[in-house]
């Protein structure tokens, strides 16, 4: 592909993720965890994950930036919310969008993810307690009381919801982008089918169960 045809690609699809990131954290704002329920999820992170592995981690960040700087008006937490929103997505989407970046393989993507889920569990546990009491106007020792009990499940449950959507949307996302002539065609050819299917089975018994738990809570 010609750089500048590779150029104008990258920017189109960058731009589609980024509007594609912003309507769905418009319109899904799903509490998870009854006892942080002003914490809610949306999957702009997991279109960004897929853009990342798509285009690569730049574009992703750029993506990522965009996209939080576009919701501050749309918000009610300011500069510190879109602080800690921007904080929470580029923790998730960074890690696997490197790693896929330099192995372009199953187990690199399964690598990828499991260091996002880990990534974004323990920074924004760490960010939380340092910047949560500044937006929020309580003590800091009112905020570790909800370490455990809220801000850990709400994002390790947030985190792996978005690992099991990315798995599942990416190939046919990048299937359609191939048929359209948009990406060329991949040169890789599955050795291992078994795998590849026990983990789509996974991945919906994951939605299946966040889905459960949400009506279990109420919230739909």
């Amino acid at each position: 592909m010609q750089k500048s045809k590779k150029t104008t690609v990258t920017l189109t699809l960058a731009a589609m993720f980024s509007a594609l990131a912003f309507l769905s954290s418009l319109i899904f704002h799903i509490p998870l965890i009854p006892a942080v329920n002003f914490l809610k999820y949306d999957p702009m992170d997991a279109i960004l994950t897929i853009e990342a592995l798509v285009l690569g981690p730049v574009p992703a960040v750029l993506s990522t930036l965009a996209v939080t700087v576009i919701r501050i008006p749309f918000g009610s937490s300011g500069l510190i919310g879109a602080l800690m929103n921007f904080l929470s997505s580029i923790s998730f989407v960074l890690p696997i969008g490197i790693i896929y970046k330099y192995r372009r393989r199953l187990a690199g993507a399964l690598i990828g993810l499991g260091c996002s889920i880990v990534s974004e569990t323990v920074i924004m546990l760490l960010w939380n307690y340092l910047i949560s009491p500044l937006y929020m106007g309580v003590s800091r020792e009112a905020i570790v009381s909800l370490m455990l009990p809220g801000f850990l499940p709400f994002n390790l449950i947030k985190a792996t919801v978005n690992t099991a959507l990315t798995y599942l949307l990416y190939k046919p996302v990048m299937t359609g982008l191939r048929k359209a002539g948009t990406l060329p065609k991949s040169e890789n050819k599955v050795k291992n089918r078994t795998l590849p299917i026990i983990l789509n089975i996974v991945c919906i018994l994951i939605l299946a169960a966040g889905i459960i738990c949400l009506f279990a809570f109420k919230v739909v």
